[in-house]
């Protein structure tokens, strides 16, 4: 027997946190998303066992302010991409109202700590997304092509398949060739 499980990255991460946190009895509140203010002191061991307990899951610790900026702004990206925020909202605008800053300092930080841009960061999680969509969901390509802000199919296969050498189209039936071999198994 198979089972097909979806998942949300964000409450996932988010319950992970918490348990980590609540299990070495650390007073704390959530500000935002991946942001974590401590009410108590937090001695270097307790800081070293939640360090450790949190890497087991694929969870980092940020030292600094810029890697910190940065991954919100993957964060919020994610968030706004698998969310499927408002389509007439740009993304740069929406980043810079959720982070507080100014576009043109987001992208510049986020291109020089990551050797890419934030376009391109876009570009990627859409494409996951609608990876996701093509494999979970009975959706067409024209609707998918709506949900994640695309003008049209064909923006989108081009974009898919630069990025994954694959056409949206050539993707589902992939997907379903697989499916009917796992099933005669």
């Amino acid at each position: 027997m198979k089972i097909f499980v979806k998942f949300d990255f964000n409450s996932v991460c988010k319950k992970v946190l918490e348990e980590q946190l609540n299990s070495l009895d650390l007073k704390y509140r959530s500000l935002s998303f991946g942001e974590v203010e401590f009410m108590d002191p937090v001695s270097n061991e307790q800081m070293e066992i939640l360090t450790n307990n949190l890497s087991a899951y694929g969870i980092e610790i940020l030292e600094n302010q810029k890697s910190a900026l940065v991954q919100k702004i993957k964060d919020v990206i994610t968030e706004m991409v698998f969310s499927e925020v408002d389509v007439n909202v740009k993304a740069s605008v929406y980043l810079a109202e959720k982070l507080n800053h100014s576009y043109g300092y987001l992208s510049n930080l986020f291109s020089e700590m990551t050797y890419t841009s934030i376009e391109n960061f876009i570009i990627l999680q859409k494409i996951e997304h609608s990876k996701n969509l093509i494999i979970n969901s009975e959706l067409t390509l024209t609707e998918i092509a709506y949900r994640l802000s695309y003008s049209s199919v064909a923006h989108l296969s081009t974009q898919f398949k630069n990025t994954t050498g694959f056409t949206p189209s050539q993707f589902q039936k992939l997907i379903s060739k697989r499916r009917e071999l796992a099933n005669k198994k």
